[in-house]
Formats: C-alpha cells, structure tokens, sequence
C-alpha cells in the first residue's frame, strides 16, 4: 500500500517539533516481511542523509534480514534482572539519550520484561513520540485490542499480546506489508518464518489457509478504515460537506460479568465500522440492589480501564429501573446505537419478559439496540468445586434457616396445645427476619424451607410432602408465594437501607474531607489532612507528595513513618512530570504497590498522591471514594498555594505602602526641623555680633526645639523599626503606673505651652507585671499627641484607677476631638489628622507614627488600647475632646471587696 503522509486528528493537535512521528507496517500474521519491508525503507532513508539508529529489532534468525542491519547503527540493548537472571531488553533511557533522527523499534505489541519502565512495548514508543522522536514500528493485526475475541474464535488462540486500536487510529502513515496466504505458506514450508519442526506444527494450526484468508482481510480492512480516518479529518478540517453518516454515538451496557470485556472491544469495532463515532461503556448502581461482590467489581474495574485504553469514556449511571436509567442517559446524549450482552440462560426471565435485553427491545424508540450473545470463544472462568466458591457467605443462610426452626419449634408447641392456630403467620414472621437481618437471598432461602417445613409437618398426610387435598394445594402455595414476597421486600427494603447508609457514609466523608481541607491554612496542614483522609477512605495506606524545586518529595504520610523505595519514587515523579496514573494495575512501573495519582488542580498539577493498591479491591466503594477525596485536595493544595501567594502579596502590598508612606514623611517631617535649625544657625554665625540677645536666644530655642523634634522623630522610626522587625524587647517587672504616668508628664512638660495637665490617682493601686520604659514612652507619646490638637488653654487630664482584672490609664484632652469615621483607623501608621492647632507654626508636627507606636508598646505588654472621641461639651454646643484608654492585665485578679 502506498504510505500515506496525512496527520490524524490526534496527532495534529500536538505540534510536530513536540511529538514524533509513528510510522506502522502493519501485516495479517508473522513471516510477511514488515520487519525486512522496514530495514529496506531505512536503509533508503539513511542513504539520503537521516540520522536512523536501529533501537532494537528481531531477526529470528533469518539471513535476508540479518544482512539489512550491515550499515546501520545498532544500539545495545539493556540488561535487567528478573528472578535471578539478566534479560536483554531495549534500551529506552540510552535512545532518549541519543536522540536520533528516525528509530526502529521491532514487535509493537510486545511484553516487556517485568521490571522494566513500562509493562508493554508500544508505552515505550510512547514516550519517545513525546520526546519528539520519530519510530518506525511493526505490528500483526492479531494484536489490536477489539479484535482479539474475533481472531480467538478464527485461530482458536487468545492473543496474550495486545495494542490499544487508539494507537493505530492516530499513527501517522500505515504501510501495510501484504502477500497472498499461498505465498505466505510457501515461505513457511521453506524454513524462512520458522525452523522446520516449528513451521510444520504452525501450518496446521495457526498458518491454515482459511485463518490466513480471514487475517488479511481484517488486515485491509483495518488499513482502509485508518485511511478514510483521515480522508475525514481532512474533508472536515476544510469544511467540506462530505457523505459521512453523522451523528452516531454508541453506548457499551456492562457489568460485573465475564462478558464485560468482550463487549467492551464490540463497542469499539462498532466504532471503527461508523467512522470513528463516539462512544462509551456505562455500569448502572441499583440503589436498592446487593452489593457486588469482589470479582464482579474487579471485572468491571478492567473493563472500564480497557473502554479508556481503547479511546471510550465509562459513565456510572444510578437507578432503581436499569431499563429506564439507560433509555434516560441514551436520550440526553443523543445515543442512537446500545450495545448489550445476553448470557446462557435466563429463559424464565425471557417469558416473563423480565431480561434486560429483552425488555430493552421491547422499550427502546429511535435507538438501535445491539445484543451480543455469549460465544464459545469467551474466556473460560476458573473451574470452582462446590462448597469452595470464594466469597459466599453461608452465615446468613444459616441464620435464616435458624429462625426457620425456631419458629417450627413454636409452631410444634402451639400445635399441641391448641387448635386451629394459623401457623403459617408464625413461619412467615421468620422470613421476614431472615430478610431484614441478612437481605434478600437468606430470605428467599428462608421463604422455601418454611414451605417446605410447613408442608411436612403441619398439612395432611403429615411427614410427607405429599399433598392431601386441592384446597391445602392452594393453601400451600399461597403461602410460598406471600411467603416469597415478603422475604423479597423484607430483603430490599435491608438492601436499599444498607445502600442510603453507604451513600450518607460517602457524603458524610466527603463532608468531612471538604471541612478539614478547607480548615488547613497551608500545603503542609492541607497535605497531611489529605493524606489521613484518603487513608481513611480506602482502608490502606496514602501518601502525599509535594513540589521541591525541580523534583517532588514526600510531604505526608499515613500511617506515618511510610517510606517509599526506588520503584516507587520512579512512579511518582513519572505521574508528576507527564500527568498520569502509574503504579499498581497501570501501564506505567507496575511492579510497585503503590498506585500514584496526579493532583490535577483548576491552574495546573499541585502534587502527587499514593495509594497502597495492593490492600484496595479494584472497583471497590472504598477506591471510588478515595479517589474522589484526591480529587477535593487537589482543589485544596491549589487553594492553599493561592492563600499563601495572597498573603505574600498583601504582606508585600504593606511594605510597598509603608516604604511609601516613610519615604513622604522622611521628605518632610526631616527636611523642615534641618532646615530650621540650618537657617538659625546660619544666621547666629553670619550676624551674631549684631542680633540683639533676645533675638540669639529666640534662634538658640529654635535650634534645640527642632533638635528635639527632630531627636524625637528618628526615635518613632526606630521604635516602629523594632515593631514592625519583631526586634521589640520587653523587659517586664512589676511597675507601679503612677511613677511612669509622672515621668512622662513631666518628659513633656516644657512643651505644654499654655496647657496644663491634670493627675487624678488613687492613694492605693495594684501593680502589674509591666516595662516601665516602653509604658512611660506610650503615655509620652500619647501625651504629645493631645498637646498637638489641644488648643492653649485647655486641659489635659491624666487619671488611673484599677477594676478587679486590670489597672486603666485615662489620657483626655479637650482638643476637637476625632471624627467617628476615623476612629478605627487613629492607630494606623502614617495616620495624621488634617491639622493640629499648632499647625500654623508647624512646630509640633510628628510623623504620625506616635499612635501606632503606643499601640504596639501597650499590646507587647500584653494590655489593650482603644480611642473614644468626642467626650466633652464644647462652648458653641459641640462635642470636642478624645479619650485614650490603657488596660494593662493584673496577674491575680483583686477581689471586689478590695476594690
């Protein structure tokens, strides 16, 4: 077939310097010549100057093939040890490394060595596509995914190897290596497929011409059908109105039964056959139905896995009606084809019109209804010898029958002692608690031996099953069938019960998740809450680990002290740096017991998260809900991450406005005190000879009160330094407040002007635990404060009196007082009132940091401070003035009659 250079859908969508091509010879069986149908198309690419590495093909000892490898550069292949032996396997670390221009790696389909990166070979040519390599590859038909169960009912052989069809779909060019079944035979019986013993057995088995007829039909087939793929994607990528049939979308019903594969890859075929239309595999949940058992939910955990492999898309539907819940989801899709199994069996439920498929035909409108009968060629169950079927429960059955004999054991004794008892109430009453207490099979146990039982000991001809008379015929059986639908309702309404409890268990969990994840206030609390939730929710081991630089490390654990080897170390970083599932049950590094998840987030990957696997049933309730609590934490960690970037950005937002606010008030409040007392000083040195001695000493005041001022200043800046740098040292002792309200009143007694203050203390106060150097600096700047919106005249009234668990100081002044809108803001740093009364000569302006100083003084003591403005009567009728209140703690509380 001539190659074909037209890109599919999948791989357009990746640029092509990103991702490699693949190139497939694809032929009906073994022995066809793709891998020397290969070295040939190398060797030409070669001669025109590409750089091709031969990474690792199989000659199986044919010469022809052999001597195409002369010329080209053969990479070593790489040992690795697996039960005690070294096998050689392709070294896919060594080309990633050499980076060729074109890569021939053999066998596409092929098992790699346990051990090895990845469990299967076309993983490695996965990774090397998404390290912009390109590769060309061989593959037999046999080995597709969704034909598998076709070429076993062919062959008779279930292939053990297989490739997802996905893969082939988006490979860029298809060559298919073909020659007729006769050929094929001919060189088989010459020795040139296999050695002469070998190629006898194969053609009467596998190599019969009948087999080779049906392979290289589905071979072509397949070929045409990846052809007019990309036809389509062509003819629509151009918005050309071609004749496809659109509008197809499948639906897969699966569930925990053996044929849950097989139609898995139906779905799949189906899809091919109407050009690539969408599809998926749905399980339906029966609120009321039993709970599966462990293999049903493995089996549907593997087909579901499998519907992913092959390109489908699972959906778990919910729902009492199967039927119903089906037709409903078809319809909101706009499902037009179902897909659905019929087993052996059933013909009961045929007649009564009760078998799924059946009554899906008969409910169905305007969708195509599938049904695929159980073959042959299924894959065989393990034989299991009765009494050993794994994980059936007789406990419950016994209880029933135990409640069985004990109500035959009262039925005897009312029997003797009375007449005419209606015993059957007494028998139904057991099945009814067989039900309630062991679900709907004990109670249907229950139901047939109590007739059974009712029959052989309490109706005519006793101890006999035999029935005496028409109306007891019908008596009986009208007991067997209350007793039946009882039993039935008894039992769904425990199975139904049983479920709400787990979905409320799964809420409830979820509930609890959500509350401890959101309550976590950074990556290290968030992490660890994740990690002991998730542990929770599956019932094994959960790990969390978190970006460090270029590399993840473990972050949390639980239980803790879990430490992850080697292998899985390589399986979380590889679910970090490509975003994929990998570990147990995967296709990436198996081998390991752990099974790692990448945290997805809204913006990007917040970590990794590992599950112990191996104590986790595949499917199971327990795995949902873990994994949908890994999927609330991604949410978390990326919350998390964006709190602690807000509160950087808010803890920078303040030092950009501090630093602005300093730099403004350093322009001014230094510029004007320097030049004051540069121009006094100037003029005293230039004229000071002449000046008369009042106005020297008016200059030589100004000097030193501007020296003060300024003095005072660069101590507000120092002092906000410490507080803000946490460098603040308090040196508490116990401290009587009246000293430091007095030295401070007396501090700034020489710029009172025409102001007076006012001492009001108690003869007798309690002393608290306090420094005296940072309290008496907060009433001084407090102090200055009032000075500076006091008019002359006025009163400044310093007061302490104590309550029973603290010492108060009162700070009033009778200045304008503060408006109400900024009261919650007076402690702010910078913050200034518009003027102050000594505004005009701009003598006693501060920086507006006194305030906030005080405040943090008083709050390093451990006290409090708050503000109350107006407080007074002003002359024109006004309220004026401003209170300033210190609450300083006592240590031991003074009892109120000491008070």
């Amino acid at each position: 077939m001539p190659e074909t250079e037209a890109e599919t859908p999948a791989t357009s969508a990746v640029p092509r310097r990103k991702r490699g091509r693949l190139k497939v010879f694809l032929g009906m069986s073994p022995g066809v010549g793709k891998t020397y149908e290969m070295l040939r198309a190398a060797r030409r690419r070669k001669a025109e100057g590409l750089d091709v590495v031969v990474g690792v093909v199989e000659t199986h000892g044919r010469k022809e093939t052999m001597s195409l490898l002369r010329g080209l550069d053969v990479m070593p292949r790489a040992p690795i040890d697996h039960r005690g032996r070294s096998l050689m396997e392709f070294d896919l670390d060594g080309a990633l490394a050499r980076r060729p221009g074109l890569l021939l790696v053999d066998e596409y389909a092929h098992s790699n060595v346990p051990g090895s990166r990845h469990p299967k070979r076309w993983q490695d040519v996965e990774e090397l596509r998404d390290a912009g390599i390109d590769v060309w590859t061989t593959l037999n038909i046999q080995h597709l995914e969704s034909l598998s169960d076709v070429i076993l009912r062919i062959t008779g052989v279930r292939q053990r190897e297989a490739v997802p069809d996905s893969l082939l779909t988006e490979a860029d060019d298809i060559e298919v290596v073909d020659i007729t079944p006769e050929d094929l035979r001919a060189r088989l019986a010459e020795g040139k497929v296999y050695v002469p013993e070998t190629a006898r057995v194969a053609s009467e088995n596998f190599f019969k011409l009948e087999n080779l007829t049906a392979l290289r039909e589905l071979a072509l087939r397949r070929a045409a059908q990846t052809v007019d793929d990309q036809l389509l994607f062509h003819l629509r990528e151009r918005g050309v109105s071609g004749p496809w049939a659109a509008g197809e979308r499948i639906l897969v019903l699966v569930g925990g039964d053996a044929m849950s594969a097989s139609l898995v890859r139906t779905g799949r075929r189906m899809s091919d056959m109407m050009m690539d239309a969408p599809w998926s595999v749905a399980h339906v949940e029966r609120p009321s139905g039993s709970r599966s058992d462990a293999r049903s939910a493995g089996r549907l955990s593997e087909a579901f896995k499998l519907a992913e492999q092959l390109g489908g898309r699972p959906v778990t539907l919910s729902g009492d009606d199967v039927v119903r819940t089906v037709l409903d989801h078809a319809h909101r899709n706009n499902v037009t084809q179902i897909v659905i199994g019929k087993t052996r069996g059933g013909r009961l439920a045929e007649w009564t019109g009760r078998a799924l498929a059946t009554e899906l035909l008969r409910k169905a409108q305007g969708v195509a209804v599938h049904v695929v009968t159980e073959g042959d060629g299924s894959a065989p169950e393990p034989t299991i010898r009765p009494g050993l079927r794994p994980g059936l429960d007789w406990r419950p059955y016994s209880a029933g029958a135990g409640f069985v004999g004990a109500a035959t054991g009262v039925a005897l004794l009312l029997d003797t002692r009375f007449e005419r008892v209606d015993l059957g109430v007494i028998y139904l009453a057991a099945v009814v608690a067989a039900g309630v207490l062991n679900g709907l099979r004990p109670a249907l146990v229950a139901a047939t031996l109590a007739f059974l039982t009712y029959n052989f000991l309490f109706l005519q001809p006793r101890y006999s099953f035999l029935i005496g008379s028409p109306t007891d015929f019908l008596t009986l059986l009208l007991f067997w069938a209350v007793a039946l639908g009882t039993g039935a309702l008894a039992g769904r309404v425990r199975e139904q019960a049983r479920a709400a409890q787990r979905r409320a268990a799964a809420v409830s969990a979820l509930l609890a998740a959500s509350q401890t994840l959101s309550a976590a206030q950074d990556r290290a609390t968030t992490a660890r809450s994740l990690a002991e939730q998730a542990s929770a929710a599956a019932g094994a081991g959960a790990v969390v680990l978190l970006p460090d630089g270029d590399d993840i490390v473990l972050t949390a654990a639980s239980p803790e002290g879990v430490v992850l080897g080697a292998d899985a170390m390589a399986a979380a970083r590889w679910a970090w740096t490509h975003g994929e599932v990998t570990g147990h049950g995967t296709g990436t590094l198996p081998q390991t017991r752990w099974r790692f998840q990448p945290l997805q987030g809204v913006r990007g990957r917040a970590g990794v998260a590992g599950i112990d696997a191996s104590a986790v049933a595949a499917g199971s309730d327990e795995e949902r809900l873990a994994l949908a609590l890994l999927d609330q934490g991604a949410v978390a960690l990326e919350r998390a991450d964006l709190a602690g970037q807000a509160l950087e950005s808010e803890t920078l937002r303040r030092a950009d406005r501090f630093r602005a606010a300093l730099m403004n008030s350093v322009s001014h409040d230094l510029r004007t005190p320097l030049s004051t007392v540069l121009g006094s000083a100037t003029t005293l040195i230039d004229y000071g000879a002449t000046l008369k001695p009042e106005v020297r000493d008016d200059l030589l005041l100004s000097i030193r009160e501007e020296a003060e001022r300024l003095s005072r200043y660069v101590g507000d800046l120092l002092d906000m330094t410490r507080l803000e740098g946490g460098g603040l040292n308090v040196r508490t002792d116990w401290t009587d407040v009246r000293d430091a309200l007095n030295a401070a009143a007396d501090r700034v007694s020489r710029r009172l002007g025409r102001r007076r203050i006012t001492r009001d203390f108690p003869s007798q106060l309690s002393m608290v635990e306090a420094d005296p150097g940072l309290l008496e600096q907060a009433v001084v700047n407090i102090l200055e404060n009032a000075i500076a919106y006091s008019p002359d005249g006025t009163t400044i009234e310093l007061a302490a009196y104590e309550d029973r668990g603290s010492v108060v100081i009162s700070i009033e002044d009778e200045g304008r007082g503060i408006p109400t809108a900024e009261l919650e803001r007076v402690f702010d740093k910078f913050r200034r009132m518009e003027e102050s009364t000594d505004r005009a000569t701009d003598r006693v302006q501060g920086a507006g940091l006194g305030l906030a100083i005080a405040k943090g003084f008083v709050e390093a003591m451990r006290g409090r401070i708050a503000a109350a403005s107006p407080i007074h009567d002003g002359p024109d009728g006004g309220k004026r003035g401003t209170r300033i209140l210190i609450s300083l703690p006592k240590s031991i509380a003074t009892h109120p009659d000491l008070l």
